[in-house]
């Protein structure tokens, strides 16, 4: 059973960096070929895909966030990380980490001063 699990700071303030880890169980995120995503929900919006890491380690951003982001891996934590620079209220959102089918339960991040 593949397992995903997001952890980070709840607050962020403006301007900072959000940082947060998506620990994964049940399945290497360097075999098969797979892409590991970052997905958040801002409130009373709709879903919006962030970017994605590969098994091979190769990244893709959603245009629209690829200048403020950056997904990366530690494989031997088996963990995937998103970075989001500069970030401002309307950041806040449930971000998810996810695997085809198999998503993480989601950690809320706010951004305020």
């Amino acid at each position: 059973q593949v397992r995903l699990q997001e952890s980070g700071p709840g607050l962020v303030k403006p301007s900072q960096t959000l940082s947060l880890t998506c620990t994964v169980s049940g399945d290497s995120i360097t075999t098969n070929y797979y892409y590991w995503s970052w997905i958040r929900q801002p409130p009373r919006k709709g879903l919006e895909w962030i970017g994605y890491i590969a098994n091979s380690g190769s990244t893709y951003y959603s245009p629209s966030l690829k200048s403020r982001t950056s997904i990366s891996r530690d494989t031997s934590k088996n963990q995937i990380t998103l970075q989001l620079s500069s970030v401002t209220p309307e950041d806040t959102a449930l971000y998810y980490c996810a695997r085809d089918h198999y998503w993480g339960q989601g950690t809320q991040v706010t951004v305020s001063s």
